[in-house]
């Protein structure tokens, strides 16, 4: 395979980073990471999460990380869900997608979206380890031969802004609300009272410019990877 292709970043860092974390629910893959780190940083410190709860508990329990390296497809979530919630909760801590997914599109939403490189997981080992020392060096790591769309969905664009406007709070709320639960729920799930959920639905309704819960379900649905479809539940 090509070499992963570098670009040259406007994120560049003065200082080695050190400190990784991995968020993949393959224990191979998490591994073969792993090994990948401490051959391009033999005395990096590693901390693993193979769901996104884990991994926010270990951001905020941990301290700070220099680079967080995380799959698109974790259990929990759907899309593009789990970037947008750890961009906006930490919006100052570096992430690269590491994914199979390899389609342009999805490369530019994941982009858009406020990811700082993208790796393909079908890379062998020399190449993983070169990207990851490209970024660390403060370059942008995309797959090779990878072009951005000639016209990306505008649409697609759209939601992604909107979303990416919401709070992270704002964020847990919709994604109760795309499970169905009830403010009561919502409420007793983040431990407020129903009058602040509501207040986030209202939010969260002006922000996505829709006037129903059921359309605000539909618009973030729209946001999905290749493999994925809209479940019966997001359209109801």
């Amino acid at each position: 395979m090509a070499d992963i292709a570098l670009a040259t970043s406007f994120l560049g860092t003065s200082n080695m980073p050190e400190s990784f974390l991995v968020v993949d629910d393959h224990p191979l893959f998490l591994d073969a990471m792993k090994l990948a780190i401490n051959t391009a940083f033999p005395s990096a410190e590693i901390a693993e999460a193979n769901t996104l709860a884990s991994a926010f508990d270990t951001i905020e329990g941990d301290g700070e990380f220099d680079l967080v390296l995380l799959d698109l497809n974790m259990p929990g979530t759907r899309g593009f869900e789990g970037l947008l919630e750890l961009r906006a909760r930490h919006p100052k801590l570096p992430v690269v997608i590491v994914s199979a997914i390899e389609e342009p599109e999805t490369i530019h939403r994941a982009m858009t979206c406020g990811a700082s490189g993208y790796i393909s997981k079908a890379v062998r080992k020399p190449e993983l380890v070169g990207a990851i020392q490209g970024v660390m060096n403060g370059e942008v790591c995309l797959p090779p031969g990878y072009v951005p769309p000639d016209s990306p969905a505008n649409e697609t664009a759209e939601i992604i802004a909107r979303l990416k406007s919401l709070t992270p709070q704002q964020l847990r709320v919709l994604n109760m609300l795309k499970q169905g639960l009830l403010n009561k729920q919502i409420a007793h799930e983040l431990s407020v009272g129903e009058t602040t959920v509501k207040a986030h639905v209202s939010e969260i309704l002006r922000k996505l410019g829709v006037a129903s819960r059921t359309q605000a379900v539909i618009e973030v649905s729209k946001v999905v990877l290749p493999d994925e479809k809209p479940s019966d539940a997001d359209s109801a």
